[in-house]
């Protein structure tokens, strides 16, 4: 399915995929954006190191917390980026940090309005969009491919899954390199995960709802509103990834508000 001519193209222009093929995609981004919240929380100190557990992503040590609230949490919050995902509407995704005053500290970013969007998403009975299918639909359809010795096609074999892996190891390592170079954050601290939709995107209403509207200070530039909230793009900015993999293209950084940078400097200048 081609690019949705509405979307700026990915890097890898012309790259047609089939569904599956797309929804392996989304998939693995979307495991890898859980891997991502789990290390920020880790490293940035948000609960105690003691309630998370050492596992093993692309080939990396990572961290995950190990509470279920915190994890369902998670959990419900990438479904939600999925479901927006798969509709093309978000232009970029953010972990953002606040203290305990709710002022922001740091924001990490995850630019995607290069995605590619698939159009002839799978549609129910009464003609709305399905969910994408899960990794482990994919897995017993290409089990049962295997089983009936069918070779892969030309539209499957486009995609290649070994460089893909390799440019999340990448990012997954930067990540963790910034996390821990950063200044510790104050205690209190609480987080959320937020999306800054496409311009043309309409807002995620429905029941139930996933999404609340976010502050002020953080509403990005739009055509109702010209100037964009004090907080976007924070007092300072460090460069993670730009991870480029055939039709997946994105970009991360992260951004340190104005918020803790004062708190440094107040703490720095009463030692």
């Amino acid at each position: 399915m081609p690019v949705s001519d509405t979307t700026p193209p990915p890097p890898a222009l012309g790259l047609s995929i089939t569904i599956p093929q797309a929804t392996r995609l989304l998939t693995t981004f979307t495991h890898f954006l859980t891997v991502c919240i789990h290390n920020i929380l880790y490293y940035r100190g948000l609960y105690p190191a003691t309630t998370f557990l050492t596992s093993r992503a692309y080939n990396l040590p990572v961290h995950q917390s190990r509470h279920p609230t915190v994890c369902s949490w998670i959990r419900d919050a990438v479904d939600a980026v999925r479901a927006q995902l798969a509709q093309g509407a978000v232009e970029r995704l953010a972990v953002v940090i606040y203290d305990a005053s709710g002022a922001v500290m740091e924001r990490w970013m995850f630019d995607v309005a290069r995605f590619p969007v698939w159009k002839g998403l799978p549609r129910d009975g009464k003609g709305k969009e399905k969910a994408w299918g899960r990794e482990d639909d994919d897995e017993d359809a290409s089990g049962d491919a295997a089983a009936a010795g069918a070779e892969p096609s030309d539209e499957q074999s486009k995609i290649n899954w070994t460089n893909v892996d390799e440019q999340l190891r990448a990012a997954v390592r930067r990540l963790a390199y910034a996390s821990e170079k950063m200044a510790a954050l104050p205690e209190g601290c609480t987080f959320t995960v937020a999306v800054e939709l496409r311009d043309e995107a309409e807002a995620p209403i429905g029941h139930p709802q996933p999404w609340v509207p976010t502050q002020p200070n953080l509403q990005t530039a739009s055509k109702d509103q010209q100037k964009p909230g004090e907080d976007v793009g924070g007092a300072k900015t460090t460069a993670l990834r730009a991870v480029e993999a055939g039709p997946l293209f994105f970009e991360c950084w992260v951004e340190e508000g104005k918020a803790k940078l004062e708190l440094q400097s107040t703490m720095s200048s009463n030692e």
